[in-house]
């Protein structure tokens, strides 16, 4: 049974009712539904609950280079899963684009017909060089990881995290998955979180004791991708190994793994404005480009709604859910939540819905169950 998050009437997240206790309060009127930074469906009491007890809730993080696995875990239900898709590969090729553009204008006003100690060189102004430094990519990973969390706080009453941790072994260097892991660590222990660390191989033998299906295919946007990983991490605050003697060890405690919520969530590709294009036109003048804002009062990532109206059209009598993603003078584009344009309507035909929040998400359900049931 799907559990739904409840939050008090002054917004303090509740202990998740289930779906069928959720459809009886809204049909009398005793809760109504709100909206969420991540698409959650929740809903929120009208009157004052007769009791604020929760029961034990912790959050496990998979992190990773391209992909992160979260889900929100409880002794007696999984109450939510969501597959990240990181920044990682757009974040680098921006900042190798805005490096190579930086040296071009940096190469074009120097006059190099001038002997070299009358040029035009900017002198270094500070030191930069600063060790402890985070590269922008991975940065970007750890940032979005870290919202999701601070959404996901506001919907359910979890305080314990448990996060992953990576170790490099031999002379193969190390992975991206390590740099700003610790990093990411104390930003959750300064936001208030108690953070609990565990090994990969941990994770997987508790996987296989639970009986959980894992995908070979890691870019996958399934539970058992990396998901299934935050599962097992947060289960390890519920669950202990405990070693026999003279024979092999097994878990103590038990969970429930069942039928929630799923999102995938990413970032809107969104380009920021710049100054110029990289490739002069012709006559040596170079367009704007980029940025957010568009002409009809809607900014580019804005969740809208589309109606058209009956007539000869194709597309006459169907209703459009999406992301504007571009606009032409007298239309605005709008795309679904993997960026793939749904079509170009008229501006008066486009119905704002929720502001640009940084994100987007495809909310379903997950059909990941143990295979043992409960265990």
């Amino acid at each position: 049974m799907i559990r739904v998050p409840v939050l008090s009437p002054d917004g303090k997240p509740l202990m998740p009712a289930k779906a069928s206790r959720v459809r009886r309060w809204l049909k009398a009127g005793k809760a109504k539904v709100i909206h969420n930074d991540l698409g959650i469906f929740q809903v929120q009491l009208v009157n004052p609950p007769s009791g604020e007890e929760t029961q034990d809730i912790v959050a496990g993080i998979d992190p990773g280079k391209l992909f992160t696995g979260i889900a929100i875990q409880s002794a007696k239900a999984t109450l939510f899963l969501a597959h990240l898709n990181l920044p990682f590969k757009n974040v680098t090729k921006r900042m190798k684009g805005r490096a190579m553009m930086r040296r071009g204008r940096r190469g074009r006003r120097i006059n190099r017909k001038i002997p070299y100690n009358q040029r035009n060189h900017r002198q270094c102004r500070f030191d930069n060089r600063k060790g402890h430094k985070i590269p922008p990519s991975i940065r970007a990973n750890k940032q979005l990881a870290l919202r999701v969390i601070q959404e996901l706080r506001q919907i359910y009453p979890f305080t314990d995290v448990v996060v992953e941790v990576i170790k490099a072994r031999g002379d193969k260097g190390f992975s991206p998955a390590m740099v700003g892991q610790y990093w990411q660590i104390e930003q959750l222990e300064q936001a208030g979180y108690t953070v609990h660390t565990q090994q990969g191989w941990h994770t997987s033998t508790l996987r296989q004791y639970l009986g959980l299906p894992k995908s070979k295919n890691k870019a996958s946007e399934s539970p058992a991708a990396h998901a299934v990983d935050g599962i097992c991490l947060a289960a390890s605050r519920f669950m202990r190994y405990r070693q026999i003697k003279g024979r092999s060890g097994t878990f103590l405690g038990a969970i429930e793994v069942t039928l929630c919520q799923f999102a995938v969530i990413r970032r809107p590709p969104t380009c920021r404005r710049q100054l110029h294009l990289m490739i002069p036109s012709k006559g040596g003048k170079r367009r704007g480009y980029g940025g957010t804002v568009t002409r009809h009062g809607l900014r580019k990532g804005d969740y809208v709604k589309v109606e058209t109206r009956h007539g000869a059209s194709v597309q006459a009598g169907i209703r459009w859910y999406g992301y504007v993603s571009g606009d032409t003078k007298t239309q605005v584009s709008v795309s679904n939540a993997n960026w793939k344009r749904l079509g170009q309507f008229t501006a008066s035909k486009v119905q704002l819905l929720q502001r640009n929040t940084g994100l987007v998400s495809t909310v379903g359900l997950s059909n990941l169950t143990a295979l043992n049931g409960s265990v």
